[in-house]
């Protein structure tokens, strides 16, 4: 399991993400991964930051190892783009950064599938057949089977970022996402995801819905 380098500022470093993404096959046109940290180090964000796209990749890396990562180019791409565009105030973050994805890689080959991928992070509901979908929803969901310091942080960040949102309304809405999770008959639709992370995941999340609902 590859581990990302943080920053002082409990981000990760700009060089170690930029060095990941010229590694990609076929890197993308100029400019293109500065365009995509610049995004992901706005200063508004605190969940949906630059360490939170290093997790994400490391998680792919984790499922590749496994056998399961779909096609790398196109999820690691999707991975980039999925949360590009983030406002917290918006209901379109998803179709926004998949438009984005659809400007900046133009002519790329992968352009169509790294859009489709960034639309799924919607719902997080891949078909089954959906190999590159079940690996770019289950790497980013995977913050959910984290150890209990790490997910309190993680649901922290996230109040944070709905600052503006009344602590009544937050906790309603987030008590309304928590229960469409655990609803789900499988949060994660790859077999590693399933084996390593489901059970972790589901006690997180059921414990966090018992603190809102207090």
């Amino acid at each position: 399991m590859r581990t990302a380098v943080r920053g002082d500022n409990g981000g990760v470093e700009d060089d170690t993400l930029l060095t990941r993404f010229a590694k990609l096959p076929r890197t993308p046109g100029p400019g293109v991964g500065e365009d995509l940290l610049r995004r992901w180090s706005e200063p508004h964000r605190r969940y949906h930051t630059r360490a939170h796209l290093a997790a994400v990749l490391d998680r792919l890396d984790e499922l590749n190892d496994a056998g399961e990562g779909g096609e790398p180019r196109a999820v690691a791409l999707a991975a980039w783009f999925h949360d590009a565009v983030y406002d917290p105030r918006a209901g379109d973050n998803e179709e926004r950064s998949a438009r984005l994805a659809e400007r900046l890689l133009d002519a790329d080959p992968d352009r169509d599938e790294v859009a489709r991928l960034v639309r799924l992070t919607a719902t997080h509901d891949p078909a089954d057949d959906d190999r590159n979908g079940a690996a770019l929803c289950d790497a980013d969901l995977a913050v959910l089977a984290a150890p209990p310091e790490a997910y309190a942080a993680y649901a922290a960040e996230v109040r944070q970022e709905y600052g503006f949102v009344a602590d009544a309304d937050f906790r309603a809405g987030r008590a309304t996402v928590l229960r469409q999770l655990l609803a789900a008959p499988h949060l994660f639709r790859t077999a590693h995801g399933a084996e390593r992370w489901e059970s972790t995941a589901r006690f997180n999340v059921h414990g966090e819905l018992r603190l809102l609902t207090a």
